[in-house]
């Protein structure tokens, strides 16, 4: 990710290429630190991204996420008045379908859990590079979960000591589910990407989308945070990726 030192290119440098063609992600980028947040901007802008909005506090990264519902909401932890894990929060609870990605400078394993039992869909600390948190700006608009390298293993790890110390109801079948739908949950619930599921389940990209797609529909859930939520409230086994 370019720096704020860096983030503007030398005079005569050519122009950005222009947006891929159709790509349509809109973004809101909140953090409390201006020439960082600029930076980010500037990054997503110049990938051919459209920053609907920025914000330096938690209150007013609320109202601007409910006011233009981007599709992605890339949020600091640390924001003054309200935190990002009370803006995850307090999104969900109103109903905004926009998915988060959380950017902070901590690495924290609390942290990085209470934003995603808040409802943040991934998590990169910001020594992340420029390439990868575009892509993962983008797998986070399309659904799928990313997190810095390491921290994907430590949520499904919390997920298991939850179940195993009775935090969640005994597990059973769900009968709007059929067996596959159930066990491909289960891997959804990991973290897990389409494409590692039906390569690990020797299913096409395109079978486990309809599943996942299918268990949307019949568990009346709108991302992929409910359904990890929905199989912690479970008790589901959940798969062990590797």
């Amino acid at each position: 990710m370019t720096t704020p030192q860096d983030a503007t290119p030398p005079q005569g440098q050519p122009a950005s290429p222009p947006r891929p063609a159709g790509e349509h992600i809109r973004v809101v980028v909140a953090d409390d630190h201006p020439m960082w947040r600029d930076a980010v901007a500037r990054d997503l802008a110049d990938a051919g991204f459209e920053v609907v909005a920025t914000a330096d506090d938690g209150r007013s990264t609320l109202a601007r996420a409910r006011a233009t519902v981007p599709d992605v909401l890339v949020l600091d932890l640390n924001l003054p008045g309200m935190g990002g894990a009370q803006v995850c929060a307090a999104l969900a609870a109103a109903g905004v379908p926009t998915r988060i990605l959380i950017l902070s400078a901590s690495g924290d394993h609390q942290d990085v859990l209470d934003a995603v039992k808040a409802g943040a869909l991934g998590y990169l600390v910001k020594s992340a590079g420029r390439e990868e948190f575009l892509a993962a700006v983008r797998a986070t608009a399309a659904g799928e979960p990313v997190f810095t390298a390491g921290l994907a293993g430590l949520v499904l790890g919390e997920f298991r000591r939850v179940k195993a110390a009775g935090g969640g109801t005994p597990e059973r079948p769900i009968p709007e589910l059929t067996d596959r739908e159930t066990e491909i949950l289960k891997y959804v619930a990991t973290g897990m990407g389409y494409k590692e599921i039906a390569a690990t389940l020797f299913l096409s990209h395109r079978t486990v989308q309809n599943h996942v797609q299918n268990i949307f529909g019949k568990l009346q859930m709108h991302n992929r945070v409910e359904l990890v939520r929905f199989a912690m409230e479970r008790g589901l086994h959940l798969a062990d990726p590797s």
